[in-house]
This record gives C-alpha cells, sequence and structure tokens, in this order.
C-alpha cells in the first residue's frame, strides 16, 4: 500500500503530477490527461525525484503523486482526482468525496493499489477498447459490448 504524503519542503514552482515513467499504462493516460488540463505539469518521479528530497523514492515507485506549489501533496487515487481540479472543465467533486468519505477513500484506495498491480493487463484492455492513440480515442467497446449481446443471443437462439 501506499503511503500518504501530506507536505513537501520543496514545492514545485507550478503544480507538478509525478509518475512513473516506465509504466505504458500511465503513460496512455498521461497524454490523455494531458491534453484535457491546463497549468499542471506532468513529469515521471525517475525524472524528479531528487527535487524532493524528503519524499523517499521508494513513495514514488508506490504511487503517483500531485504536488501543489504550496507544498501540499496528494497521493495515489487522490492525485488522480486532484487532477480533475485542473481539467479545462474542472471536476472537483471526486477529491472532495475521497476526502470527505471513508468508504469512498476505501474503495478508491484499493481500487488504485489493483490497478497498480494489473497496469499491463489493463493496456491491454485500454487498446483494445479506446485503441492505440490516446489523443484520438476510438469507442472500440461499444464493438465488443455488441459483440457481447450477439453472442449472448446466438447463445439463447440455439438452446431454446
Amino acid at each position: 500500500m501506499f503511503k500518504s504524503i501530506q507536505k513537501t519542503q520543496f514545492p514545485p514552482q507550478e503544480p507538478l503530477f509525478v509518475w512513473d515513467g516506465k509504466c505504458g499504462f500511465c503513460k496512455y493516460w498521461i497524454i490523455f490527461w494531458k491534453s484535457k488540463t491546463k497549468g499542471l505539469e506532468y513529469q515521471t518521479f525517475q525524472d524528479v525525484a531528487e527535487n524532493f528530497p524528503d519524499i523517499p523514492l521508494k513513495e514514488f515507485k508506490k504511487a503517483s503523486r500531485l504536488i501543489e506549489k504550496d507544498g501540499a501533496v496528494f497521493s495515489g487515487p487522490d492525485s488522480a482526482y486532484r487532477t480533475f481540479w485542473y481539467f479545462k472543465k474542472p471536476m472537483k467533486i471526486w477529491h472532495h468525496w475521497y476526502q470527505r468519505s471513508s468508504l469512498f477513500r476505501k474503495f478508491s484506495d484499493q481500487l488504485y493499489v489493483t490497478i497498480s498491480k494489473n497496469r499491463p493487463f489493463l493496456m491491454k484492455m485500454t487498446l483494445a477498447f479506446w485503441g492505440k492513440n490516446p489523443l484520438s480515442q476510438k469507442p472500440y467497446w461499444i464493438l465488443w459490448l455488441i459483440a457481447l449481446i450477439l453472442l449472448l443471443g446466438a447463445l439463447v437462439y440455439f438452446m431454446i
């Protein structure tokens, strides 16, 4: 499980989302998020961890971090939810739920850990459902859903 870190004594000049540069799944979604946000920088922990000596490298390896200009640090799913504040059409509700609801926080933390342990599989699913280009996503999931419905329909038809 990742550790929540409240603050760094070495705040960045601009809000900064720090992620794992060796993760293809992460890279895909970072490219997509960059196209949706403004006023937020994205850097890999491999490139910037040394700028934050009060955050252990092992913690950067465990979870993404969003570091604000005042030094506030948001970790794991809350770092993702906090990026929604920087969307061109901000969605602040997710971060508020994470901060205020222990049930939502526990669910989000567990989901984040599950995702982080299954990134290669989820990358394959992402490509299957959304396509190879994160800036021009195709809703292939609709085709998969139609295929599933047709398959179930055929099974029901032949079983009757």
